[in-house]
C-alpha cells in the first residue's frame, strides 16, 4: 500500500470522522446521520445494525440475496450525542469524534474500541476515510476470541493475527493467503460484523502493531457497508451471514462419495485402465477426474474441446466410464489462450477484460516461476469478462455440450488471477474491485450451466471463492504439501471456511505437491477426509491406494466402506446445512460454544451433530484429544468414554478416533461400490449404530 502501511501505520495522520449534525429519519425507515467525511446510513433490523457511507451506485454484483427488513427507531438527539431506539435494540452514537455502543435489551453487542492513547483519544480511529477507502475499529475483550474470514491455515482463532480478504493463487496452505476468502467473523460472546463489498479488507484482529484489543477493519473501496450481528453463537450468526448472502443447496447425492483424480491421465489407456483397476480392486468410487492437462491441449485452452491428438472419440471415453458407472468429471479455467481463435472472437466482442492503456483484450501472461518442473507453463491468456452479459451467457451456454456428451461435473480451477489496475472490466471495475468478486461471478456462471445441463443433478468444484460462493456449492482446498504439516492445515482451512459460512468442503487427499509416497500419510489423510463434506483423491502422481502398497490399500479401502455406510448420516448433515447454513464440520469452538476447554482443541472436530472426530496428524498413530461433558462412546467399538476430559490412544493403521454422545444413534446404509448400486441412487438406512 502507499500511503496506508497495514504493518505500522501512522495514525497521527488519518482524519476521523465527527458528527456535525443531527440524527433523522430517512426515507427509506433508516437513519440519516451528518458527519465530517459524509452522510451516515443507518438501519435497524432483526438482527442487528448496518452502517453505510461513501459512494453509493457502484455494481455489487449480487453479493447480497435479500435486502433486510427495516425496523424504524426513535431518534432522541442531544448537542453530544444521539440514541436510536428499536424495539430491544439500542445504538448510542457520540459526536466528537463519532463513537458507537450497540445494546441488545441490557447487552453491549459492540462498540468503538476504547484502547486509549496518550497523544490522542483512541489508539486507533473510530471511523476514518483513508486513501485506500475507510477504517472503522471494534472493541474486542480481553480474552475475546474471534472465528471465520475464509480460508485460512492458522489458527481458527484469529485473534492476534493480521488477516487480508483477498483471493491468491496461493500455492500451498503454510501462509496467510488463501484461494477463498470473505470479510465475515463472528465472536462467541454474541456479535459478527460483515462487510458488504467486492474488495479487499484488512482485519488487524487484536493485532499488537495496531492494537492487542480493538479490531481494525480497513475497507478499500470507496463505500463502507458494514453489517452488526447479534446472536446466541456462533451458530445463529453463520445462520444470519447465509440468510443475506445465500444458504447452500444440497447437492446430489453421487457427489457424497469418492472422487478419484490426479493431476493428470495422460491419454486415454490409462484414464480407462485406472477407471478398471477401480473396480477390480474394489474400491468404492462414484467420479473420476481429467484435470486440465488430461482432456485439453496446454498451450491453446480452454476452448471447451478435447484434445484432438488424444480423443478422436470423446464420446465413446465417457461412455465406457458410464458403463463401469463411473460420473465424469472435467477441469476448466476462466482464461483462453491467444493461440486459440477463441481468443481473436472473444476479444472482438468485447468479452475479455480489456486493457486501460490500449483499450484491447488484456493478455494476461503467468508468473512463470511458479512452474518450473512441478507444473507445465502456460500460455499468454485471455481473460473472461463475467461482468459482461453476453460473455456470461456465452461462457454458460458453452457447457451444454459437455454435458450432453455425458460430463456431470466441473473443477472449476483458478479465477485469481484479476491483480492488475489496468484490467477493466465491462461493468467499470478495475483491480481491486474486481479481483474478489471475479471468483464468485466465475462460480456463479458455471454452476447455473450444471444447473441448467447436467442430466445427474448440479454440483461443483471451485478452488477460489467469495461471498456468497457458498451458493455454489462446492469448494476445494488448493494444493496442500504431501506431508503432515499439509494435512493439519488442510483441516484447519476446512474448518475456517466453514466458521466463514461455507458448509461444504473437500481436501487434496494425500496432498498435492512434493509426494513421497508415504503410505501412512496417506491413510491418515483418507480417513480424516472420511469425515467432510465431499472426499476428493487428489495430486501430483497416483492417488489410487493400492498405489501406496498393499497396507494402504487395505486401510484406506476400509475407510472408503465406511464414507459409504454414512452417506445417510452424511446427507442428512447436508439438508440441515442447507437450512442453517452450519457446515459438516464443525470446529469445537462452533460445536461447543459454552465449553471453553473445547475450544483449545482445534483440529478435531464434530462431523455433523453426533459424530466428534479426532484425525491422526503425525506418524505413529498417537492423538491426544478431549471429550466435552457427558458420556461418549467410541465408534464402532462401543467402548465408553466420561467427557470433560482429555484423553491420549495409540491407534493402528486402519483404526481411527471417533465419538458418538452416549444415546444417539447413527444410520447406517449398505456396502456399496457406488451409488448407482443405490435404489433411486438415494441414501438407505440399513440399520443403526448402536444396534
Amino acid at each position: 500500500m502507499s500511503a496506508f502501511d497495514v504493518t505500522a501505520p501512522n495514525w497521527n495522520q488519518i482524519k476521523q470522522a465527527n458528527v456535525t449534525g443531527a440524527a433523522s429519519l430517512a426515507s427509506d425507515g433508516g437513519v440519516i446521520l451528518p458527519t465530517s467525511q459524509g452522510d451516515l446510513h443507518i438501519t435497524f433490523h432483526t438482527f442487528g445494525v448496518r452502517l453505510r457511507i461513501g459512494i453509493s451506485g457502484q455494481a455489487d454484483y449480487g453479493l447480497l440475496v435479500t435486502t433486510p427488513d427495516i425496523i424504524s427507531p426513535d431518534i432522541v438527539n442531544s448537542e453530544q450525542q444521539c440514541t436510536l431506539i428499536a424495539g430491544d435494540s439500542k445504538l448510542v452514537i457520540n459526536h466528537t469524534p463519532f463513537t458507537f455502543e450497540l445494546f441488545q435489551g441490557n447487552k453491549s453487542v459492540q462498540q468503538t474500541a476504547n484502547d486509549g492513547h496518550f497523544v490522542r483519544r483512541y489508539r486507533l480511529p473510530p471511523l476514518a476515510k483513508v486513501d485506500e477507502g475507510w477504517l472503522i475499529s471494534l472493541e474486542l475483550g480481553t480474552e475475546e476470541a474471534v472465528y471465520g474470514l475464509g480460508e485460512k491455515w492458522a489458527s481458527l482463532n484469529k485473534r492476534g493475527q493480521l488477516v487480508r480478504s483477498y483471493n491468491h493463487d496461493a500455492l500451498g496452505v503454510n501462509a496467510e493467503i488463501s484461494y477463498k476468502n470473505t470479510p465475515f467473523c463472528w465472536s462467541p460472546s454474541g456479535w459478527g460484523v460483515f462487510v458488504h463489498t467486492p474488495s479487499p479488507v484488512t482485519h488487524a484482529v487484536g493485532y499488537a502493531t495496531w492494537s492487542q484489543r480493538s479490531y481494525g477493519v480497513l475497507v478499500e473501496d470507496e463505500a463502507l457497508d458494514i453489517f452488526l450481528m447479534h446472536g446466541d453463537d456462533g451458530q445463529a450468526i453463520i445462520n444470519t451471514y447465509t440468510d443475506l448472502t445465500g444458504k447452500a443447496p444440497t447437492p446430489p447425492v453421487w457427489s457424497l462419495g469418492v472422487i478419484l483424480s490426479k493431476a493428470y491421465y495422460k491419454d486415454v489407456p490409462e484414464l480407462l485402465a485406472t477407471a478398471k483397476d477401480v473396480r477390480a480392486h474394489k474400491m468404492p468410487c462414484d467420479v473420476i477426474t481429467l484435470d486440465g492437462r488430461a482432456w485439453q491441449d496446454t498451450d491453446t485452452r480452454f476452448a471447451f474441446e478435447w484434445d484432438p491428438k488424444r480423443f478422436d472419440d470423446p464420446a465413446a471415453v465417457i461412455n465406457q466410464l458410464k458403463a463401469d458407472n463411473f460420473k465424469v468429471c472435467i477441469w476448466e479455467y476462466p482464461l483462453v489462450s491467444v493461440q486459440h481463435p477463441l481468443f481473436a472472437e472473444m476479444a472482438k466482442k468485447g468479452w475479455l477484460l480489456k486493457d486501460k492503456r490500449t483499450g484491447e483484450a488484456y493478455q494476461y501472461q503467468w508468473d512463470m516461476s511458479a512452474f518450473a518442473e512441478v507444473l507445465t507453463p502456460l500460455p499468454e491468456s485471455g481473460i473472461v469478462d463475467f461482468t459482461h452479459p453476453d460473455a456470461y451467457q456465452f461462457w454458460l451456454e458453452s457447457h451444454k455440450p459437455l454435458f450432453d456428451l455425458g460430463v456431470d461435473m466441473i473443477k472449476a480451477d483458478f479465477g485469481e488471477q484479476v491483480e492488475d489496475d489496468n484490467m477493466l472490466a465491462y461493468s467499470g471495475d478495475s483491480g481491486n474491485r474486481l479481483h474478489n468478486v471475479y471468483s464468485f461471478l466465475y462460480n456463479k456462471c458455471v454452476y447455473e450451466a450444471a444447473e441448467k445441463y447436467s442430466k445427474n443433478g448440479p454440483f461443483l468444484f471451485s478452488r477460489s471463492a467469495w461471498t456468497g460462493s457458498q451458493r455454489f456449492p462446492s469448494q476445494w482446498g488448493g494444493d496442500p504439501q504431501a506431508d503432515w504439516g499439509g494435512l493439519g492445515a488442510s483441516i484447519r482451512g476446512a474448518l475456517s471456511w466453514g466458521m466463514s459460512g461455507a458448509p461444504f468442503f473437500a481436501t487434496d487427499v494425500g496432498g498435492f505437491y512434493k509426494d513421497t509416497r508415504d503410505q501412512e500419510l496417506f491413510i491418515r489423510w483418507s480417513q480424516a477426509a472420511v469425515f467432510s463434506a465431499h472426499m476428493r483423491l487428489h495430486g501430483i502422481g497416483q492417488r489410487e491406494p493400492w498405489s501406496y502398497g498393499v497396507e494402504a490399500e487395505e486401510a484406506v479401502n476400509q475407510a472408503l466402506v465406511l464414507r459409504y455406510r454414512l452417506l445417510p448420516y452424511i446427507y442428512s448433515a447436508m439438508q440441515q446445512a442447507t437450512q442453517t447454513g452450519v457446515p459438516l464440520m464443525r470446529a469445537m469452538a462452533l460445536a461447543f460454544p459454552k465449553d471453553r476447554l473445547a475450544a483449545a482443541f482445534e483440529l478435531q472436530f464434530m462431523f455433523g451433530d453426533d459424530m466428534l472426530v479426532v484425525p491422526c496428524l503425525k506418524p505413529g498413530g498417537e492423538v491426544d484429544f478431549y471429550l466435552p461433558e457427558g458420556e461418549w462412546e467410541r465408534f464402532p467399538s462401543g467402548q465408553t468414554y466420561q467427557g470433560g476430559k482429555t484423553y491420549a490412544l495409540t491407534l493402528g493403521l486402519q483404526e481411527m478416533a471417533v465419538f458418538v454422545p452416549k444415546g444417539k444413534r447413527i444410520p447406517l446404509g449398505p456396502d456399496v461400490e457406488h451409488t448407482d448400486a443405490l435404489a433411486d441412487q438415494q441414501p438407505q438406512i440399513s440399520h443403526y449404530w448402536p444396534k
